[in-house]
């Protein structure tokens, strides 16, 4: 299935981010305090803390996390600065309810619940939806995310939710099996200098950044960044040439006029080089009222434009607003609705191309969410969106929540909710050939994929040392994309619904203080597939269910992270991979470490490693060997 000419534009897959992480930063419990601008202390927040919070993934509102009726865990600045990872999909790593894999330098694939995709069916992960400052980065072009042209400074990251399960309610399409929500300080919390430069076995990079006041309501800060990462290996261990480097630069605004409103004005400018030649920019504007009572008023605008050379151009242009407010002292309603414009144009070869090469997508929805209080430990949550789909009719998409708070330390929750995977112009519009004949073609009758999706969970602190969630979950899937052959004269092949099923899994993870200066998190999460053709499909013929995806049974991980002192933090994780089940890949164990220094409260020195117990492993099918890797940097505070 697998060509030449597919090769090139294969990048659609999920991709590798260019990020840079912090090893050591103190963290209180309510301010986040900048990257070596204070002694560390990990124990400054406590389990209780902790569980307070605030996250807006789950209800589009601020929530305490512990109050969140859904499987979300949150990645904190401490959590990335800590971690030595530099890069996004490093960063994602340490939420045990993802599926990270590495298949190149450059590129990555990120799923949640399954459903990572197979190449050889030129079948990519696209039912999770990223967003960073609330822009949406995955691509209309097939709905997936390319990772090397997201990229934020990770000593800029306040925190990351990851919510597995759907959330389409509330953030539309695409939302289906997770929702990644990325969000950065505001200006106010990186004041002053930082200089950061740093090298290992296989990457350099550097990165500057400012902040300052331009008046006693206006802060800002500006950053430039360049970073390189060198070759993966083969399996033999030979260079697999596709080092890949990134420059970047942007800015951020706060604005506070008043004691009611907040405005933000941010954007980036990046330019890099992984397979494709890459550049983008964007540019968001979002204005904030809080009211009386917690009502909150707000209308967000972005502008983005993503370029891969010879492959494809879009340029986005999105409004929301969004309003939240309470309905008596029992019902919180939350309600918007938003538009996206995107025009794009498609590039190609002479025997693998897009008809039409150029169009524009249109995708807007309305959307309401009501919270009733029916007890003073239960609340209903019931909510329902109208999405506008570009190719097809509008979609409602509801759910349905039921959390139960017995006491302070314990929430259990259940879910029914309905999400949609939207047919891209790759479902609809691509065409190719071997030769003369036309191989392969989208048909232009693509349907939406579809979910069905039923969650239980529990989120418990058992002790002041101890808190732990768990979630399972059984999702009906309808209308999965599959390969179909042509009823008459089998060829050209194209794209059709012919695939249905179900999973269902548990995601676990835990967080225990063995001391105040000794932290361990674990994790784990169990995964299980049962995927059909419809009895007109021909897809039994033509690869079979492991075109939707290939995943393991298990994964689980166990992080550690000490205190030395107040000067010195010690972290390790090691993590296991279970077995893929076709194309077969061995499950593996994996081991990365930091160390930190405070050497005074403006420089800091650090060391990390990546796959320490094995030269090299390999973690996708067809994939790249991903070699062993130490890295050094340095923090300058100034």
């Amino acid at each position: 299935m697998r060509t030449t000419s597919w090769r090139r534009l294969a990048t659609i897959r999920i991709l590798g981010a260019a990020g840079m992480a912090t090893i050591a930063t103190a963290v209180q419990a309510q301010t986040p305090i900048d990257l070596a601008q204070a002694p560390i202390d990990l124990a400054s927040l406590s389990i209780e803390e902790l569980g307070q919070i605030q996250v807006t993934s789950v209800s589009k509102r601020p929530e305490a996390v512990r109050e969140a009726p859904s499987a979300i865990y949150v990645i904190t600045h401490d959590d990335i600065a800590r971690s030595g990872a530099r890069t996004i999909p490093e960063m994602l790593r340490l939420a045990p309810n993802l599926q990270v894999q590495q298949d190149t330098a450059s590129r990555y694939v990120i799923t949640a619940r399954g459903f990572s995709g197979n190449e050889d069916a030129q079948n990519f992960s696209n039912k999770l939806l990223v967003l960073i400052d609330g822009r949406s980065v995955y691509t209309p072009m097939f709905s997936g995310v390319y990772w090397d042209m997201q990229d934020v400074l990770p000593e800029d990251v306040d925190r990351i939710e990851v919510v597995s399960g759907p959330g389409a309610t509330l953030w539309g399409a695409n939302a289906v099996n997770g929702v990644i929500n990325i969000a950065t300080r505001k200006s106010s919390e990186t004041q002053g200098g930082l200089l950061v430069v740093g090298g290992g076995s296989r990457e350099r990079s550097a990165s500057l950044r400012y902040g300052g006041r331009l008046g006693e309501a206006v802060t800002y800060r500006v950053y430039a960044r360049a970073q390189k990462i060198g070759s993966t290996e083969t399996l033999a261990g030979a260079s697999a040439g596709d080092s890949w480097s990134r420059a970047q630069g942007g800015f951020r605004l706060d604005w506070t006029p008043g004691s009611s409103d907040v405005l933000t004005l941010q954007g980036d400018l990046y330019d890099g080089k992984s397979n494709d030649d890459l550049a983008g920019r964007n540019l968001l504007a979002r204005w904030i009222r809080v009211g009386q009572g917690g009502a909150e008023l707000q209308v967000q605008a972005y502008y983005d434009r993503a370029e891969r050379h010879g492959v494809l151009t879009v340029d986005t242009y999105d409004i929301d607003v969004r309003h939240s407010f309470s309905l008596g002292a029992r019902q919180a309603v939350v309600w918007g609705g938003g538009f996206r414009h995107s025009p794009y144009k498609l590039g190609g070869s002479p025997t693998f191309f897009f008809v039409p090469t150029k169009g524009t997508l249109n995708l807007s929805n309305l959307f309401v969410q009501d919270s009733v209080t029916l007890t003073t430990s239960t609340t209903l949550t019931v909510g329902l969106k109208i999405e506008n789909d570009p190719y097809l009719d509008a979609e409602p998409l509801p759910s349905l929540r039921l959390s139960w708070t017995p006491t302070d330390k314990a929430m259990v929750w259940a879910a029914a909710s309905k999400a949609v995977r939207s047919a891209t112009p790759f479902d609809r519009d691509v065409v190719e050939y071997l030769g003369n004949i036309r191989f392969l073609t989208g048909g232009g009758t693509f349907q939406s994929e579809k979910l069905t999706a039923y969650e239980v969970g529990a989120r418990i602190q058992p002790s002041d040392r101890a808190s732990f969630s768990v979630s399972t979950y059984y999702n009906v899937y309808d209308d999965l994309r599959s390969i179909e052959a042509d009823p008459v004269t089998f060829l050209p092949l194209h794209w059709g619904n012919g695939m249905e099923g179900h999973t269902y899994g548990l995601e676990a993870w835990g967080e225990y203080r063995v001391a105040p200066w000794w932290r361990l998190v674990g994790g784990y999460s169990w995964l299980e597939k049962r995927l059909k053709f419809k009895p007109d499909s021909s897809g039994p013929l033509l690869l079979g269910v492991k075109q939707a995806g290939d995943d393991p049974e298990h994964q689980a991980s166990l992080k550690s992270s000490m205190d030395l002192g107040r000067a010195v933090t010690l972290d390790a994780a090691v993590r296991y991979v279970g077995a893929l089940p076709d194309p077969r890949l061995p499950s593996y164990v994996e081991l990365g470490a930091s160390v930190a220094w405070n050497i005074s409260d403006r420089v800091q020195l650090s060391l990390s490693g990546a796959n320490l117990l094995h030269e090299r492993v390999q973690e996708f099918p067809n994939g790249a060997a991903i070699p062993r890797s130490v890295y050094a940097d340095l923090r300058w505070r100034f």
